[in-house]
């Protein structure tokens, strides 16, 4: 049998009560799109964590200091490669562009897809990923598969066509000054400019003076072009090639963190570059704000699957009692993401 809680345990019970589970009402039409964001607060589930995701990014927005209101939050975006290579591209360039946020932490591939994608689009494959679309003949086609999507060996091709020369005038400032210091994040500059093309997130994160680190920048086709870049510049020896300076970033990106007077973290995925963000928030003490997106499990003990609250513990993020926010959504980003752009930064709804 059930039984009712009186006295003290009654008040108990009610501490703990949050707002009433409730959906989106359709039979209010038209569709209110701010209200229907507004409900997933009481959805439940990751649809509760996906209405928190959208409150804390709005905070991490409204914050200016007390004593200067002109100075805002610092926010650190952090992405793995195959968020560029989604539809996900076009939701980070928009932050990039409108500079809603300050600082991007990535991977090689989350780098080089963007400016593959100026120089031929990637396609949904059209049949699932066997048979027809089995590994064995999407390779003998020329095909990379990256989930249902697919990507042409030509599509890389045109890519080393397009950089190599790049690299070559890069190579000879270094040979012709050698007080010139190349880092990860000033070559993805040098490219976002070199792009000139308004559709790439690293054309208006060099025009908006925004920061991408990518301390994995050899771990992609970037890398394997920076290695066949060697053999243009010496026969492949290991003295020869572009020499790059990945101290240099990790004191940059510590330093913004150090200096910013609150900070917030949006993740999309784990791995470095959650580790990377997070990291770097470890110098100040912590993060104010914070939201996960991944679909990584914490039982294996992997940072890219632990739950804000074990960031906490190490120091990479203000828990409660310091005034931190934080949220971690469960869930595959090409959903959760698109949403959280649309009720925390899409003014227009």
């Amino acid at each position: 049998m059930f039984q009712t809680g009186a006295g003290s345990e009654t008040s108990e019970v009610e501490a703990r009560r949050g707002e009433v589970v409730c959906g989106y009402d359709f039979h209010n039409s038209p569709l209110d799109f701010t209200r229907f964001l507004s409900a997933y607060k009481t959805m439940g589930f990751q649809g509760t964590a996906l209405g928190k995701a959208i409150e804390v990014a709005k905070k991490m927005r409204q914050w200016r200091d007390p004593d200067d209101p002109e100075v805002r939050c610092t926010i650190f975006l952090g992405y793995t490669s195959n968020m560029v290579s989604s539809g996900c591209r076009e939701l980070i360039r928009y932050l990039v562009e409108r500079k809603y946020v300050d600082v991007l932490v990535t991977t090689a591939g989350g780098v080089e897809e963007d400016f593959i994608k100026c120089l031929q689009p990637t396609h949904i494959l059209s049949q699932p990923p066997k048979g027809d679309n089995s590994g064995d003949t999407l390779r003998s086609l020329g095909i990379n598969r990256i989930g249902n999507l697919m990507i042409e060996n030509a599509n890389y091709c045109q890519f080393e066509d397009w950089l190599m020369p790049i690299l070559d005038d890069v190579y000879k400032e270094q040979i012709d000054n050698q007080n010139t210091v190349m880092t990860p994040s000033k070559l993805i500059d040098r490219l976002g400019r070199e792009i000139d093309d308004p559709r790439s997130i690293y054309y208006h994160a060099s025009k908006n003076e925004i920061p991408v680190f990518s301390p994995a920048l050899t771990d992609g086709s970037l890398g394997d072009m920076l290695y066949f870049h060697t053999f243009r510049c010496g026969e492949g020896d290991a003295e020869s090639g572009i020499t790059l300076d990945i101290v240099r970033d990790v004191r940059k990106l510590n330093s913004i963190a150090v200096k910013s007077k609150a900070t917030g973290m949006i993740i999309l995925g784990g791995g470095v570059v959650k580790h990377h963000i997070c990291n770097a928030n470890l110098m100040r003490n912590g993060a104010d704000f914070a939201v996960f997106i991944n679909t990584g499990q914490a039982f294996d003990g992997s940072d890219s699957g632990a739950d804000p609250d074990e960031a906490v513990s190490w120091g990479k993020l203000k828990g409660e009692s310091r005034g931190g926010q934080f949220v971690k959504v469960c869930c595959d980003a090409t959903i959760a993401f698109p949403l959280l752009v649309a009720g925390a930064f899409c003014d227009r709804v």
